[in-house]
């Protein structure tokens, strides 16, 4: 399959209605959209990814190309297969968005959306030759049974454009990834890119148990990046109105192990969230196995996973409900999430799992929670993850004045970085913060930045005790000289 036809891949113009004016950037459909581009090129065409073009191709697919004809999915596919895609070790050309010149229109019938318009352009890019390939193309998405399939595919006004091919970045480099990653013994890397408050990419490489390449659905325990969660389904509850975030806890919940140390009656909302319990990070690590005070509440930082686990014990008595349950109904569920749970379930989909390796690549046995962890091992996707991320960042079922305690210092936690409520808070000058949290377990690394201001955000997700020997070069690729400044902070 050649490089004009395999790669100007897509789209459709079929007006049978009436087409509104091009979306907002932040618009939910603009997010859907670029969210089935990316996983229909960034896993589908550069990782040769087949399963993702059979599920995101409409069963009549058509796509129309300037110099080769139509041809129907079973034939696109066929191409695919037996050209591009017959040996993906030594594939040659990935595809590339020109993300500025997108434009995505809505399709509505009796005013019923029933499909979208995406116009835009895309290059093509070829190891082993001083060229590159562009071309304009219009997809039409279509609505089929609630889900999103692209339906027709236009690729049109094909020109090769000169560059030098050592000016390819390493991240657009598939091939380049994997060896990196292996080099690294991350046996999976999951990525996903936020620009302008939107999901754009999400990249996952590598595998998840030995021989199983992981898909872009790799659902990953994601350790302590529980904690922001389990963070936010308390603020929302106090934006609603149904929780304080400066009510002593006690009226909820006390620990057998302090119920007698009066200083229990002090423990807030604001003071778990903050990590000023005074208790350590978990009562087993202690020679006695109780929980105890180290220090008095609201004196200093020390981070615990037994303060979130206490809110979660106080919420679920308050709330007669599980911490599952108050996830599901204030954030699971309205933002689509179906990939994500405290507990481990028979809604787990164990072949798309990530198993956890230790540094000589030997596996660690899975978790599997019967009840929810209001600090560690939720299990999550990028995707899942990412859509979160975003609604932090919109705000979305926070009022101000609570957000706005949120991203406030509430506490030093060293290096310069305070910790505000559910989020580390890095100063990167300029009146411009960055919100993170990390996790790691045994076979678990992960972190994310989040950047309010920009609306930009990079999520890491590793299944190894080594993956945090990839974050540097990843966190300077993707947020530059921000990256740098993060990662100055860190090495100070």
């Amino acid at each position: 399959m050649t490089l004009k036809i395999i790669l100007s891949f897509i789209t459709a113009l079929v007006f049978i209605g009436n087409c509104s004016a091009q979306l907002e950037s932040n618009s939910e459909l603009n997010k859907i959209i670029l969210l089935k581009d990316s996983l229909l090129f960034d896993i589908g065409f550069n990782q040769c990814n087949i399963k993702q073009f059979e599920e995101l191709l409409s069963a009549d697919f058509k796509f129309h190309h300037d110099k080769d004809g139509i041809a129907d999915k079973s034939k696109f596919l066929l191409d695919l297969k037996n050209g591009l895609c017959k040996n993906p070790q030594t594939r040659q050309v990935y595809r590339f968005l020109i993300k500025e010149s997108t434009e995505i229109f809505p399709l509505y019938k009796n005013g019923i959306l029933y499909g979208a318009i995406q116009k835009g352009e895309h290059t093509f890019s070829e190891k082993g030759e001083n060229q590159s390939g562009i071309a304009k193309f219009t997809h039409f998405w279509q609505l089929e049974n609630k889900e999103w399939k692209l339906s027709t595919s236009f690729s049109f006004d094909h020109k090769v454009l000169e560059i030098q091919i050592a000016e390819k970045s390493f991240f657009d480099d598939n091939a380049a990834i994997e060896k990196w990653i292996k080099e690294n013994k991350v046996p999976a890397l999951g990525l996903g890119i936020i620009e302008n408050g939107l999901l754009k990419q999400i990249k996952v490489f590598g595998e998840i148990v030995k021989g199983v390449s992981a898909p872009y659905n790799t659902i990953f325990n994601v350790a302590s990046l529980t904690k922001p969660v389990t963070a936010l389904i308390a603020l929302r509850l106090i934006s609603l109105g149904k929780w304080k975030l400066d009510e002593p806890v006690y009226k909820y919940w006390t620990d057998p192990d302090i119920a007698s140390d009066p200083r229990n009656k002090l423990l807030t909302t604001r003071i778990i969230l903050s990590h000023q319990t005074g208790f350590g990070n978990w009562r087993w690590i202690d020679d006695s196995k109780k929980l105890k005070f180290q220090f008095d509440p609201a004196t200093r930082y020390q981070y615990s996973g037994e303060g979130m686990e206490y809110l979660r014990k106080a919420l679920e008595n308050k709330f007669q409900k599980s911490l599952q349950q108050l996830a599901n109904e204030l954030i699971f569920q309205p933002l689509k999430m179906s990939d994500t749970r405290y507990v481990w379930d028979k809604n787990v989909d164990t072949t798309r799992l990530a198993i956890g390796y230790d540094k000589d690549g030997n596996a660690y046995k899975t978790i599997k929670n019967d009840m929810p962890n209001g600090a560690d091992d939720l299990l999550t996707t990028i995707e899942d993850y990412g859509n979160f991320l975003i609604s932090v960042l919109n705000k979305d079922g926070i009022e101000k004045k609570v957000y706005d305690e949120m991203i406030s210092n509430q506490v030093a936690s060293g290096k310069g970085k305070h910790f505000g409520l559910g989020f580390e808070i890095y100063d990167l000058g300029h009146n411009e913060i960055a919100l993170s949290h990390g996790g790691s377990d045994k076979g678990v690394q992960t972190i994310f930045f989040i950047l309010p201001k920009t609306k930009q955000g990079l999520l890491i997700f590793t299944n190894s005790d080594t993956g945090v020997n990839v974050y540097k070069k990843i966190l300077k690729h993707y947020l530059g000289d921000k990256g740098q400044k993060i990662i100055d902070i860190e090495t100070k």
